[in-house]
């Protein structure tokens, strides 16, 4: 599933992440911008909360489209591309 920017009207996906520091993680775009995004503040909720656990939260994979953690979590890239902008 691709997912389009509001912004730009592309569509938009998660094309690499390398766990950064704490809650950071540097995310690679298919429209080849790369971000440092710092997810600390978004930990809330059932499934986000395990994340909270550091070594919990650097469990991750790249799924087809965004970053999904061990649990099934995961955020929408256009979500993860606007945080911190």
């Amino acid at each position: 599933m691709n997912i389009m920017n509001r912004k730009t009207n592309e569509m938009l996906w998660v094309t690499k992440a390398e766990y950064a520091d704490e809650y950071k993680l540097l995310l690679t775009f298919n429209n080849n911008v790369t971000k440092l995004v710092d997810l600390k503040n978004s930990l809330y909720g059932e499934v986000f909360e395990p994340l909270k656990d550091i070594e919990k939260f650097k469990q991750f994979d790249l799924s087809d489209w965004t970053v999904e953690w061990y649990n099934g979590a995961d955020f929408a890239p256009e979500y993860l591309f606007e945080l911190n902008s």
